[in-house]
């Protein structure tokens, strides 16, 4: 587990790796999005790094940092109360209180700490579409963290399955599923959210942005699910979503507005 103050050397890199070109000492992560990789070291690896680039010569480093894990987390060490949730490092003993749900969380290099406007949005539509405790399956595309999905688990969800397409983030929600001991309840894959969407459940969650999630909600997927929580949408973005939802016959019951900038939608499946 990285603490506050570690020291972090990242090194960004244009191209794609495979995990068998990562047997680097001091390596503890490699975070890939769109074309671009960055390559997490506990101490500087300028040679290591050199030498990956000779033996890959389609690589590029774009370019390279040094910050603590605080600084690359956003300043997260917690406790971090989120509506009725209560978020901890494994480290830190915190216990819930009243009507609060605690849960253990690591971040690791995974971005998103818990603090983003539509992880609040998805959380809130989250519990009220297991307030009736009808939500036996729940299915999360883009998990990251893993955290939408154990928040699920927590609110009595039975089976969650949580899917990213990135390595790192499927391995990060598998340890914040283990420390929270939610192994019977949940399951991380990595994979497309494209290749799951059609699996039925009772709540689907999607905070995975605008061009996946255009392409996701289709009128034979959205007929496996009755809940849906659709995240990840810029305001100039959510107009269309909106209209391809009327289309698909889904009703909207909330819609949150957050800092004018980000979209979280709760929507059901008409009968």
């Amino acid at each position: 587990m990285l603490l506050p103050d570690n020291v972090l050397s990242i090194y960004c890199l244009k191209g794609e790796l495979t995990i068998s070109d990562l047997d680097i000492a001091g390596f503890i992560g490699n975070w890939e999005d769109d074309g671009y990789c960055f390559l997490f070291f506990r101490q500087p690896a300028d040679e290591a790094v050199e030498r990956l680039l000779g033996k890959h010569p389609g690589l590029i480093l774009e370019d390279q940092f040094t910050m603590t894990y605080r600084q690359w987390q956003g300043g997260f060490e917690g406790p971090l109360k989120i509506g009725r949730f209560i978020l901890s490092p494994p480290l830190l003993k915190k216990v819930a209180q009243g009507d609060e749900i605690g849960l253990k969380f690591d971040p690791g290099l995974v971005f998103g700490n818990g603090t983003h406007p539509t992880t609040l949005a998805c959380l809130t539509a989250i519990e009220i579409a297991c307030a009736g405790g009808k939500v036996e399956r729940m299915l999360d595309l883009g998990t990251g963290t893993g955290l939408l999905a154990l928040a699920g688990a927590s609110l009595g969800c039975r089976q969650v399955l949580a899917i990213d397409n990135n390595m790192l983030a499927a391995v990060t929600a598998s340890q914040n599923i283990r420390i929270n001991n939610l192994q019977q309840r949940v399951l991380a894959v990595n994979g497309l959210a494209q290749s799951f969407v059609d699996l039925p459940s009772d709540l689907l969650v999607a905070n995975i942005g605008y061009p996946v999630l255009k392409e996701l909600l289709t009128a034979e997927s959205v007929r496996h699910h009755h809940w849906l929580v659709l995240s990840g949408l810029h305001t100039s973005e959510v107009e269309n979503i909106l209209k391809l939802l009327e289309k698909l016959n889904v009703v909207v019951l909330k819609h949150w507005h957050s800092e004018t900038v980000w979209s979280t939608l709760l929507a059901i499946t008409a009968a």
